[in-house]
């Protein structure tokens, strides 16, 4: 394997001092959006946030069902989701309805419209 290595002969000192003022007043948002990408990197749980990002809200007996799995197995998605603040929960009456928050909503939007944009191809 060939050894890589830099041979850069002079450093743009403006640049690098511009991205690392740029990456540290962000630094907390990576670690979000790391941590929702990270939890929406399971396909079960992409399935449930795109869900609720189309349906805006839907309770664990309607996930189980488009989902056909177990409202068990759905409520465990449900509360990886909800314990990383991806979602919020909601009781109407006897019912607890869940949704995406507003910030993760935006932050997933990009990767939802892919998912629609491919859909369109695949039928066409």
């Amino acid at each position: 394997m060939d050894k890589i290595s830099c041979i850069r002969q002079q450093a743009d000192i403006k640049q690098i001092n511009r991205c690392k003022d740029s990456i540290s007043k962000i630094n907390g948002t990576f670690d979000q959006l790391s941590g929702g990408l990270q939890l929406a990197g399971n396909t079960v749980r992409l399935k449930i946030l795109f869900l609720l990002y189309e349906e805006q809200q839907l309770c664990v007996c309607d996930l189980s069902d488009v989902l056909g799995m177990t409202i068990s197995a759905v409520s465990q998605h449900l509360r990886k989701l909800k314990d990383r603040k991806l979602i919020e929960a909601e009781r109407q009456a006897q019912t607890i309805f869940y949704s995406l928050t507003k910030e993760y909503k935006e932050m997933f939007k990009p990767f939802f419209s892919i998912l629609e944009e491919n859909k369109t191809l695949e039928t066409t």
